[in-house]
């Protein structure tokens, strides 16, 4: 029999990236307020080996795990976009064919690497603090 756990989709972020915990504490206070089965799980204080994946790859994309599949990127995005009151048409417009792929890419290849540059600077930032 499926417990409340299986229903409740998980969200990995990393919490020091200040775009990234703006962003998440939206999602997770409407996800409070409408009571919905999410959970946002911070990458540095996470059990990175529950999801299949290092802290390096962690850093490098938003992750979440919806029915046992871990998935990234905007594929990530619109799991939980789909879940959310507010954003769904988001998920059904950035989801239709043409608009996902020129949507990937631009996570895949300009947001994702700038805020990851960004999260390693602040790394060697604080280890030489």
């Amino acid at each position: 029999m499926p417990t409340a756990q299986d229903d409740t989709t998980e969200i990995l972020y990393n919490g020091e990236c200040p775009v990234c915990s703006i962003e998440i504490r939206h999602y997770a206070n409407l996800a409070e307020r409408r009571e919905l089965p999410l959970r946002f799980d911070d990458l540095n204080s996470e059990d990175l080996a529950r999801w299949g994946i290092d802290a390096d790859q962690a850093a490098r994309r938003l992750h979440v795990r919806h029915q046992g599949e871990v998935l990234s990127g905007i594929p990530a995005f619109l799991v939980l976009w789909a879940q959310m009151p507010g954003y769904r048409w988001v998920a059904r417009v950035v989801g239709l064919p043409g608009l996902r792929q020129l949507a990937s890419a631009l996570y895949d290849y300009v947001l994702a690497p700038v805020l990851f540059r960004w999260h390693r600077m602040r790394q060697r930032r604080s280890s030489h603090a």
